[in-house]
Parts: structure tokens; C-alpha cells; sequence
């Protein structure tokens, strides 16, 4: 599953909507929205986030913070480590090798330790993220 995805279904749930209500008043597809919440298709489009984001009533930071979730959601990443050390590939790829076999608090560890480090380029730090 992915953030954004995980974030979708709860908002479903809370709102006692169906997925296939929900994608029927969307006009997409219930396989398509349900591949969407599981991870099985990429990142939404931005216009299918703001269709979300009015479905729900979501609006200013709960809609930006959708839109982050979503920028979020790519389930299949690639790691481009040109011109990086050779143990930032190593990083890349032992993360790539054992990310099912972490734990949630493991998970949450990794992520406090990447939250901590400012960003070079805009844009691509996570914050704020929401977690069970």
C-alpha cells in the first residue's frame, strides 16, 4: 500500500463511502481506485488528487498534505547513485534487498534519520508525515 493510498481508505472508511461509490462519483474505474489504494498502480494525477481532495471536502493544509502523500506514492522507485559515494550505493541497494524484512519501528527509525537531513533540492523533503 502506498501513503497515499492508506490515506484514501481511511478517508473512505470515515466517511462510510464504498469504493465503488467513491468511483463512481468520480467517474474512474473501482479496479482503477482500488489499484490505487493498494499500490499496484503508480502516483495519482494531479487533477484525480484535487477530484479527491473536493470529493472529501478536504481543503488547504489536508489537501496539500494529499498531494504530498501522492508525490509520495511511487511503489516501484529507482535510486539514481551516479556520481555518489559507493557506500551511498550500497545504502540504496541494501535498502532495496531487505525493505520487506524492516519492521514498522525500524521503518519509523530510518525515516527520522532521512527527516533529519535537510534537503538539497526543493521539494523533496518528506514532513509532517502521519503515521499509526
Amino acid at each position: 500500500m502506498t501513503p497515499f493510498g492508506e490515506r484514501v481508505r481511511s478517508l473512505r472508511d470515515a466517511k462510510g463511502v464504498t469504493l465503488k461509490q467513491m468511483a463512481t462519483d468520480l467517474s474512474i474505474s473501482s479496479a482503477y481506485l482500488s489499484a490505487l489504494e493498494h499500490g499496484k498502480r503508480g502516483q495519482p494525477s494531479p487533477q484525480l488528487v484535487r477530484q479527491i481532495c473536493a470529493y472529501f471536502g478536504i481543503i488547504w493544509d489536508d489537501a496539500e498534505e494529499l498531494e504530498r502523500l501522492a508525490d509520495l506514492s511511487h511503489p516501484r522507485v529507482t535510486v539514481d547513485t551516479a556520481g555518489l559515494s559507493a557506500k551511498a550505493t550500497e545504502l540504496a541497494n541494501l535498502l532495496s534487498e531487505r525493505i520487506g524484512d524492516l519492521d514498522e519501528e525500524r521503518i519509523d527509525a530510518i525515516l527520522a534519520i532521512l527527516d533529519a537531513v535537510p534537503p538539497k533540492k526543493a521539494g523533496r523533503r518528506r514532513v509532517g508525515v502521519r503515521r499509526r
